[in-house]
């Protein structure tokens, strides 16, 4: 199965004029009984924040929090004691755990945010609450940049679920054809650029859910950024 999500077909939220959100899966007042999440992946929300404006203090617990900041940069705070800045070209994973609070605000004054928050439910539940903020390292061997697994294989930040996340980029014309277990599940999040597979092509902000698929194969028509998890089997 493959199974096309576009981009203009996501939830909206936009909040006090300072916050323009899309949502790729249901959140806050964006509820759709068929997209409450695809495996174990729960939330992926593109947020773009005006110059001096952020999210107050506010609490989560047991869920794998993943920032990535497409532009500009995040004012990071929270109860753990981390208080640091993500800029774009890092990762940053927040393990909610037993419970956690923390504010993100865009600390420029001139410069809007834009940046992906994705959920990820945990494997474990209870445990105590983590923090990890990596360089997102060049892609040398091929067109996918391990971001995220369970092991931090690779330089890659660990999460508390049998997840992978990579970072696929990919040249005009450039192609990708990726393995995969059809015993599991997948996801493209398209951030930038076009890529045809087959005969859709799929631009910035569309996605791709894949189940029961033996191999993913890409072409880039341009220049073109993208995720790509690697999930358990969905339930059913």
């Amino acid at each position: 199965m493959f199974d096309i999500r576009r981009s203009q077909d996501r939830g909206v939220g936009e909040h006090g004029g300072w916050l323009k959100s899309r949502h790729s899966f249901s959140f806050a007042d964006y509820v759709d009984p068929d997209r409450m999440g695809f495996s174990v992946l729960r939330v992926i929300n593109e947020d773009r924040v005006t110059p001096g404006e952020g999210f107050a203090t506010h609490a989560h617990r047991d869920m794998e929090i993943i920032s990535m900041v497409l532009n500009g940069r995040i004012a990071h705070k929270d109860s753990m004691g981390n208080v640091t800045e993500l800029p774009a070209g890092e990762v940053q994973r927040m393990s909610a755990g037993t419970g956690v609070t923390h504010s993100e605000y865009n600390p420029s004054q001139d410069e809007p945010l834009h940046f992906l928050q994705i959920w990820i439910e945990p494997k474990q539940l209870g445990i105590e609450p983590g923090y990890e903020q990596k360089v997102i390292a060049d892609v040398k061997d091929g067109p996918l940049s391990l971001l995220v697994s369970p092991d931090g294989r690779e330089g890659s930040v660990s999460i508390n679920q049998d997840v992978s996340l990579y970072l696929g980029r990919l040249g005009i014309g450039d192609s990708l054809e990726h393995v995969l277990d059809p015993k599991r599940a997948y996801y493209v999040q398209v951030i930038r650029g076009d890529l045809q597979r087959q005969n859709d092509i799929l631009s910035t902000g569309d996605a791709l859910a894949i189940d029961a698929e033996t191999v993913l194969a890409l072409k880039a028509e341009a220049e073109s950024e993208f995720l790509l998890f690697d999930l358990p089997p969905r339930k059913v």
